[in-house]
């Protein structure tokens, strides 16, 4: 068998398994959320989210809502070292992203059913 016969034998096997994993995963709610981040990400934005008094005050005085804090927490990087990932009961992990041109750390609690956003430092 020549080469361009094997080529194309494994193109043509190679296009009918993309069909058959195109039907079989159409419609179905898959993710591929394999690092660190994306997965602490996702674990967070899944479960009920609680605000504390202080991230109130915060979100009042700098007119922030709750679309904006959830799209922080989507669109945001883990920081792992100012994190506390340590715990056994509730981890606290340390988002940061941008909100107005300025760096914003958002420190949330992750306990087994509810995430909560404890704090919002403006850097």
């Amino acid at each position: 068998m020549k080469l361009i016969q094997r080529i194309g034998y494994y193109l043509g096997g190679f296009s009918i398994g993309l069909i058959l994993l195109a039907f079989f995963l159409r419609g179905k709610n898959t993710s591929c959320d394999y690092g660190p981040n994306a997965r602490t990400i996702k674990n967070i934005s899944i479960k009920k989210r609680l605000l504390s008094d202080e991230t109130k005050a915060i979100m009042n005085t700098h007119d922030i809502d709750t679309t904006t804090i959830t799209n922080l927490i989507l669109t945001g990087d883990v920081n792992f070292q100012e994190s506390d990932t340590k715990s056994e009961d509730c981890k606290t992990y340390v988002i940061e992203n941008k909100l107005n041109k300025s760096d914003i750390a958002l420190h949330i609690k992750n306990c087994d059913s509810v995430a909560t956003v404890l704090s919002i430092d403006f850097k």
